[in-house]
């Protein structure tokens, strides 16, 4: 089967190798989509910490089951299934108390173990969720929507209040639809134009804001001097994360979705005096996935997916993806 690997940064492969095999417990499974996200573009391009090299990438995943044991879904042999990617122990502090999304052993596919860019992948069968009544689009971008659903469960957000979020990127545009859905209001906060008209028309924010002309001032003049009740971060970038907190209210929240590689600083008697909530949100539950698919219909997937390609043109296209003028927002590969 074929298979294509980051050998190193900025350097992908194509390999052939044998199918895995099923084992007991686990599922062989046919990919027919992989959405490309962060996680990615930083592996390839050698920032993504709690990464080693070489790699099959790959965690944004649509299946079809190819053999399956005895299991408890009653999943069987062609049955469309969602793969929840990140692997725990089931025997460590966080998974005892149900947190599993942040497992001390976790062993993330596409990211601490091969992902799905290949043909063919052996998972466990309680990792998957049943999606025969998604297209294989769908379900593709449910992994990149539960990061933002688990943020938002995280912070606990309630129907009526203003939230800010940084960054229309995938993870940030799915934290934006899931959170209108909660209730909120949502303010959407980036650099690129294009991205916020897509916030505004596609999504439908209440309010976007580009970062260059004057935010704190504008999100004042829209919450009416009374910033945001929580601040979400889809970002990853330094100067982001260390803006937040001027975005948020007193007693408000400040949640780290993005991950940026290396130190932040904060001014600690600002965010002591607003008597900060700092918290971060790491990967997503199953809680969280089943979320997303029982509210995938209201998310414009058509729109929210805008580069395509076959798994052989991958390689010769992932570069153009890095691209801001690309104007990317989810690419897939169709296997």
């Amino acid at each position: 089967m074929k298979y294509i690997v980051c050998e190193q940064p900025l350097k992908f492969s194509k390999g052939d190798k044998e199918e895995p095999t099923e084992k007991t417990g686990e599922a062989l499974l046919k990919i027919h989509r992989i959405g490309i996200c962060g996680t990615d573009l930083h592996a390839y391009t050698g920032n993504q910490p709690f990464f080693k090299y070489p790699r099959i990438l790959g965690h944004e995943l649509a299946a079809e089951i190819l053999e399956i044991g005895e299991n408890e879904q009653g999943l069987k042999a062609g049955d469309k299934v969602i793969i929840m990617p990140y692997v725990s122990c089931g025997e460590c502090i966080a998974c005892e108390n149900g947190k599993t999304n942040c497992c001390k052993n976790i062993q993330v596919l596409g990211v601490h173990a091969d992902g799905g860019m290949q043909e063919v992948i052996s998972v466990r069968q309680d990792l998957l969720l049943p999606a025969n009544d998604f297209t294989y689009d769908e379900m593709a971008i449910v992994e990149p929507l539960a990061i933002g659903a688990h943020a938002i469960r995280r912070a606990d957000i309630k129907k009526g209040e203003t939230i800010v979020v940084m960054g229309c990127g995938p993870i940030g545009i799915g934290l934006m639809k899931l959170a209108q859905i909660r209730g909120a209001k949502v303010i959407a906060m980036d650099v690129n134009p294009t991205r916020l008209e897509y916030a505004k028309k596609e999504i439908g924010v209440d309010y976007i804001v580009n970062v260059t002309e004057n935010p704190v001032d504008k999100v004042e003049a829209i919450t009416k001097g009374e910033m945001a009740a929580t601040v979400f971060d889809a970002t990853g970038n330094k100067k982001a994360l260390e803006s937040g907190p001027d975005y948020m209210a007193h007693g408000g929240k400040f949640v780290l979705v993005g991950l940026f590689k290396g130190e932040l600083n904060f001014e600690h008697p600002k965010i002591h005096a607003k008597e900060t909530t700092l918290m971060c949100s790491r990967n997503a539950t199953l809680e969280d996935f089943k979320f997303v698919t029982d509210n995938l219909k209201s998310f414009p997937t058509d729109s929210f997916i805008t580069h395509r390609v076959k798994f052989d043109e991958m390689i010769d296209n992932f570069d153009s993806w890095l691209l801001a003028e690309s104007n990317v927002i989810k690419a897939m590969i169709e296997v």
